[in-house]
């Protein structure tokens, strides 16, 4: 296809077979020159395989300006699907590493979740072990209560918070308890599996870090550790000084029989003993025995010691005759008789005192003698055991007979003055084998075992 848009004019052309009936057509008239010209320039002639097409300029750049487009839609398109591989490429590669970002980025939060919940789990396994041991080293406190204060010996208290309803608040709401006082308030936790449940919307509600919460409950079990520890020093104290004060006793006990010139195993197998029996079990020592049942156990033993010596020492007359302050009027020795005025052994020592004052038995025993003797007027003597006995003289009144048992501070009789007395006294002796000896080598002996 051709066009042509030329100067000259157009003349119809046959096709050469139409050359035979040339006759059935007419000739067309001849176009004006200047007429020719015009449709020349504004015309446009398309030509293929022999046939010609006048077209306008309009048309004609329309038909132009639509191949153009067409070719650019083509170049555009073609450029299209050559690259668009490599976009959606590219596009799935910037999607998949958005996702595994974002997939990352959960994994990681998962990840601190995760760390958080293990950290607290171990943080509140923590604490449940150290308050079971509070509530096991409570327990033992409270047992080394009962053992100190089932001991005469210990004086003072110790206080430990009971079990009871109360008990059973949040450990982080316990209260502070006093540095001075023994008594130590703690409360047991909630349930753990409540607490594991609580710890889910903390996490996901992104609350205050519970780190704070738990340094606060440190806090409370470090101070509930530290009352326990006042507690257990106390008791440690106490228990020291009960055994302090039964060893100094007990060395007491053993000093004065040692001065006194006293055989001790005698006077221990004549010591009453009461009503006791039993199978004989030996006291042993369990190897996870601690510092507190060792001492326990040798307090134990010297309180036993204790409680024999006295037991032993109860058959020595070591204790006053009378009440009252002691004021001799005469004392053991040579001495001029009232009577005759010349020097004489005085066997025992007179007590100041005024007629019809109670006159008091100084140690267990059986009274051997109670009625007139001579010199010594109304008197009674009383046999203690181990060769030891003593003798009230002078009596007014006695209150007691032959054969009869007495104890310690039991009234045998009244002060007078009977027999050879210038005056209301008590003549009181003590004798070791019949033998006299000065009474107050014994008195002597009872005020250093009371000072103790």
């Amino acid at each position: 296809m051709s066009y042509r848009s030329g100067h000259h004019a157009e003349y119809p052309q046959h096709h050469p077979h139409d050359r035979g009936h040339a006759h059935h057509h007419r000739r067309a008239p001849v176009s004006h020159p200047a007429q020719v010209a015009a449709a020349s320039q504004s015309d446009y002639t398309l030509v293929h395989a022999g046939k010609q097409v006048r077209i306008g300029p309009v048309v004609f750049w329309i038909v132009v300006g639509t191949v153009s487009l067409l070719g650019l839609w083509s170049a555009a398109t073609a450029t299209y699907f050559a690259f668009r591989d490599d976009v959606l490429t590219r596009l799935i590669a910037r999607q998949a590493e958005m996702q595994y970002a974002y997939e990352d980025r959960i994994a990681e939060l998962r990840a601190k979740v995760d760390r958080a919940t293990s950290r607290q789990l171990l943080d509140q396994e923590q604490f449940d072990q150290k308050l079971d041991q509070i509530l096991k080293r409570q327990t033992a406190l409270e047992g080394r209560a009962t053992a100190l204060g089932s001991m005469p010996d210990v004086t003072g208290s110790i206080r430990l918070p009971a079990r009871g309803p109360a008990a059973t608040e949040s450990a982080s709401s316990a209260p502070k308890p006093s540095p001075i006082s023994d008594t130590v308030i703690f409360t047991a936790p909630p349930d753990r599996e409540a607490r594991l449940e609580s710890r889910s919307p903390v996490m996901a509600n992104a609350q205050p870090n519970p780190s704070t919460k738990l340094a606060g409950v440190d806090s409370v079990l470090t101070r509930l550790t530290r009352s326990l520890d006042q507690v257990e020093a106390r008791q440690i104290a106490m228990l020291s000084s009960a055994e302090e004060t039964l060893e100094s006793k007990l060395r007491r006990m053993r000093g004065v029989i040692t001065d006194l010139g006293l055989d001790m195993g005698q006077i221990e197998a004549a010591a009453p003993k009461g009503g006791m029996g039993g199978p004989f079990v030996p006291v042993k020592l369990g190897a996870e025995s601690g510092p507190f049942e060792r001492q326990l156990y040798r307090i134990s033993i010297t309180r036993a010691q204790v409680e024999k010596m006295n037991r032993a020492l109860s058959l020595v007359p070591y204790r006053k005759p009378v009440i009252g302050e002691v004021e001799f009027t005469s004392g053991f020795g040579v001495r001029s008789d009232p009577f005759v005025g010349r020097p004489a052994m005085h066997t025992g020592l007179d007590f100041r005192a005024a007629t019809g004052d109670p006159v008091r038995v100084t140690a267990n025993g059986k009274v051997v003698n109670a009625g007139w003797a001579g010199g010594y007027g109304r008197m009674v003597e009383v046999d203690h055991g181990n060769g030891l006995s003593t003798r009230y003289g002078h009596l007014s009144e006695i209150n007691v007979k032959i054969g009869q048992q007495v104890k310690i501070g039991d009234i045998i009789g009244e002060v007078g003055s009977t027999g050879r007395s210038t005056g209301p006294h008590l003549h009181y002796e003590t004798r070791i084998d019949g033998e006299a000896v000065d009474p107050q080598k014994f008195l002597r002996a009872g005020i250093r075992l009371s000072a103790g």
